[in-house]
């Protein structure tokens, strides 16, 4: 099989950057020194061309899989005819204040191969194609442990207790363990000199153990103790993972260009941060008892949109940066001969009027929990967002899922374009917004809540629809309870449930949108995983407890054996879609276990009493 399932990877990071880890041990994608840096392995992308880095056994083998518990450092098992052996894979984590004390690589990744039964024959490939695989570099040894590769400035060093050979742009070598024997890789990535090369042996142990001791130190501030806790935390270490330290910013997801249907052109970059999922976020991550995390995507999500005051963008790259021009690598054949492969997004150039309200409505969610109030600055910014919104929602847009064909008046967004004054219109009654007529905001959030429950709600269908005075549906309309726009038991609410269940659904699955809207691209989406989530808090809301929890616990099983879930998922077979793992996918997921845990604690409650 030349390309791997999406779901037979794992990741490991470093909260700067991440690699995709499959279940033969071959490191098929990283991107250095940032998430959305070229990359220096893309086998994932074209499987002869894009470069790897591989460790297995050189014989007929079975594998499994699994994080040490409470870390993102993944542990993968070979099993062989003649022993077993264990693989360890990770990117070496430091506190800031361990940085100041030991001089490291700018970046680095640390495998550790050892044989705990028999005796395994072993084999490691190496081979970097860094800019895309644009670049076939000379690989040359530098020492007998160390070999080298140069792509202008940047400098890789791969470090190992085993002698490579080494011809042109591949190296290899082959070895055999026996129990109780083990061996190091350590690769590194430099841009500037001098460059340090990285630890193997006792030294390289320690980075293991000291990387092990940030994850479950880390992992301890979770709070969550509610049904599927272990799978809660999981998925809140892939956001700890999908999180670019220096800014706080979280990316959708690491790769690009990964398809929503194998041979589809439906292929996009991830690796930038979407406003669209802002207040999912930060209550997924406070809620977990996160909020250092929380109030770090708050920070980075008020600078990033100061750059563009007082529009609003739908997505920056990690330090706030607006421009992403979209282009087309047309050198790489894509996942599974799925062309094109794409970087940068022209989505950030779209108008979508619902990330006004996902802004303030991630700005209030933390800040009521964790914050004493905003300084005039940020009083001001918020005012302002609220502001353009007044002006601007009676304009189509391109909706939350960035369609690319013409703008339209989208219910959604409409809906949340009343949330973000309502929201807006909370934080000054709390006295967060000081000084401030919101007699104006008033009058518009009443005006787009009378136009909605007019012209967004088609009587003969008994549902809200995905354009005013239309009758096509949409799953983004699940959220309409979640932000306080009607009670979540409202009937017009129930209604739009069972309809999009009934339309876009499939058993615990749903679809985005009907087949038949225009969103300027051919057919082929897979169900989309967030819309799933989102239906088990609306039913839990609702107080259809049990439905939601039936559907829930089926979705549980839809990730795959690590815990790890994608963007979308194919409805007959259940591959896993799309780019990978998918922050928005696993905020939904531990968004629904919060909202079903407290729905179904309060109702015993209830019942007790």
């Amino acid at each position: 099989m030349r390309y791997r399932p999406i779901g037979e990877y794992g990741i490991i990071g470093d909260t700067r950057s991440a690699a995709l880890v499959s279940l033969q041990g071959s490191i098929d994608w990283l991107c250095w020194p940032r998430f959305d840096s070229r990359s220096l392995f893309a086998r994932i992308l074209d499987y002869e061309h894009g470069g790897y880095f591989a460790v297995q056994p050189s014989v007929a083998f079975t594998a499994t899989r699994k994080y040490i518990d409470r870390t993102n450092v993944l542990e993968t098992t070979f099993e062989t005819e003649s022993g077993i052996a264990r693989l360890l894979d990770l990117m070496p984590v430091m506190r800031e204040e361990e940085k100041k004390r030991r001089l490291t690589p700018f970046r680095q990744l640390l495998r550790r191969i050892e044989t705990i039964d028999g005796e395994v024959p072993l084999v490691a490939h190496f081979e970097p194609r860094p800019d895309y695989a644009r670049v076939v570099p000379e690989i040359r040894a530098k020492s007998r442990d160390i070999i080298v590769c140069e792509k202008g400035p940047a400098v890789f060093h791969l470090r190992s207790d085993v002698e490579f050979a080494c011809a042109g742009g591949t190296a290899e070598v082959r070895f055999t363990l026996r129990k109780g024997e083990r061996r190091f890789f350590a690769l590194s990535f430099d841009d500037h000199a001098p460059a340090v090369f990285p630890h193997i042996g006792a030294e390289a142990q320690g980075e293991i153990e000291r990387t092990v001791d940030f994850w479950r130190q880390w992992s301890s501030n979770c709070a969550y103790e509610g049904p599927h806790a272990d799978r809660v935390l999981r998925s809140a270490l892939v956001l700890k993972l999908l999180t670019y330290a220096p800014s706080g910013a979280i990316v959708a997801a690491p790769t690009t260009s990964l398809p929503e249907r194998p041979g589809g052109v439906r292929n996009w970059d991830y690796r930038y941060c979407w406003l669209r999922d802002a207040a999912f976020t930060v209550a997924a991550l406070d809620d977990c008892g996160f909020q250092i995390e929380g109030g770090a995507f708050v920070d980075w999500m008020l600078y990033a949109t100061r750059l563009t005051h007082p529009s609003l963008q739908i997505l920056y790259d990690v330090f706030g940066e607006a421009r992403l021009p979209e282009s087309i690598l047309g050198h790489l054949e894509g996942y599974d001969r799925s062309a094109p492969v794409r970087i940068g997004n022209d989505a950030h150039h779209q108008f979508q009027l619902d990330v006004y309200g996902e802004v303030l409505g991630a700005v209030e969610e933390h800040f009521q929990r964790n914050g004493d109030g905003f300084n005039r600055d940020v009083q001001g910014v918020l005012c302002r967002i609220a502001d353009v919104v007044v002006r601007r929602w009676k304009e189509p847009d391109s909706g939350i899922w960035e369609k690319r064909s013409a703008r339209q008046q989208h219910v959604h967004a409409k809906v949340m374009a009343w949330a973000a004054l309502d929201c807006v219109e909370r934080l000054v009654k709390k006295s967060l917004i000081r000084g401030v007529d919101t007699l104006r905001w008033q009058r518009t959030k009443d005006e787009i809540r009378d136009t909605v429950l007019e012209h967004g709600f088609n009587r003969e269908i008994g549902s809200f629809v995905a354009i005013l005075d239309g009758d096509e549906l949409d799953a983004s309309l699940l959220s309409l309870s979640r932000v306080g726009f009607l009670k979540p038991d409202d009937r017009r609410i129930l209604g739009t449930i069972d309809a999009i269940r009934r339309t876009l659904g499939r058993e615990d699955l749903l679809y985005r949108y009907e087949i038949r809207t225009d969103d300027g691209l051919p057919p082929g989406q897979g169900a989309f995983l967030p819309c799933s989530f989102w239906l088990v808090e609306a039913l839990a809301l609702a107080g259809r407890e049990h439905e939601a929890r039936d559907i829930f616990e089926t979705l549980v099983g839809r990730a795959n054996d690590l815990g790890l879930f994608s963007e979308e998922i194919d409805v007959d077979s259940g591959a896993l879609l799309g780019n990978f793992p998918q922050a928005l996918t696993h905020v939904g997921f531990m968004n629904a276990a919060f909202c079903l845990h407290k729905t179904m604690t309060g109702r015993s409650q209830r019942l007790r009493s």
